[in-house]
């Protein structure tokens, strides 16, 4: 059988888009996904979204990592629909739509996509660290040196902790640099560093709004290994936000048949 597949990237962060408004997709099928994301014999891709049917909303977006299990909130996954959505003749240029964590709204000005997140209530403050949920969870560190930090290796070791329970924790080290901040994140599903990470940058800014490292009041330039992003948000709360935006490029890399 051969399927008809999309590859996208936003800040390097890249994934395999299937328009499964048919079904044919077998969901369960989680090794079929793992073989797709796989870099040497398959595709290759942080991530595999499918495009689905939901009443009362543009389409859904069911997103699994790269080892082939369904996963929560992709920031930069959920900016790559909208603009595959609208090339597909799915959505107009303001879109609402359902993901892992409930509706999304986000809005397409030329290629750059513009991704209302949940609101955040909460972040908690521990010793060396802070973690909080924006979409997926996310523990956050301030670090120094960070362009040279062992971000495999800590990363995966924080990941892992029994603090996280059996799924664990995606993992953000920051560093405030002159006229951005600085983020870099180890994922879980991926089980190493990403380019980039939409929910990671999300959360690692507002770490940085509560520690005075934005420049700005109510957003956040950020540079990340695969380029650049932006977040907008409110601050509602001493360790709260709302109207939380991601912004940044959706890129279409190349589209193909494979035959699975």
């Amino acid at each position: 059988m051969k399927i008809h597949f999309t590859k996208y990237q936003g800040a390097g962060n890249d994934f395999i888009i299937l328009d499964n408004r048919s079904g044919f997709f077998n969901k369960e099928d989680h090794a079929l996904v793992a073989r797709l994301c796989d870099r040497r014999f398959g595709i290759g891709a942080d991530g595999l979204m499918l495009l689905e049917n939901k009443a009362a909303y543009d389409f859904e977006m069911v997103y699994y990592n790269a080892d082939g299990n369904i996963s929560s909130m992709c920031g930069n996954g959920g900016r790559c629909i909208v603009d595959y959505a609208k090339r597909i003749g799915v959505t107009a240029d303001d879109v609402f739509f359902y993901a892992a964590d409930g509706p999304h709204e986000a809005l397409i000005r030329n290629h750059t996509i513009k991704l209302k997140m949940r609101d955040v209530e909460e972040i908690q403050v521990e010793k060396d660290h802070y973690f909080l949920n924006t979409g997926s969870p996310h523990y956050v560190k301030i670090v120094s040196g960070l362009a040279l930090y062992d971000v495999f290796n800590e990363g995966s070791r924080i990941r892992h902790l029994a603090a996280f329970g059996k799924e664990g924790t995606n993992v953000n080290f920051i560093e405030r640099e002159p006229g951005y901040l600085f983020v870099r994140t180890f994922e879980r599903g991926v089980e190493d560093e990403t380019l980039a990470c939409g929910t990671g940058v999300t959360a690692s800014a507002l770490v940085a709004a509560l520690n005075n490292m934005t420049g700005k009041p109510d957003s956040c330039d950020v540079k990340t290994q695969g380029g650049k992003l932006k977040v907008y948000f409110k601050r509602s709360g001493n360790f709260s936000f709302t109207d939380i935006w991601l912004e940044g490029p959706a890129v279409k890399v190349f589209e193909g048949e494979i035959d699975i």
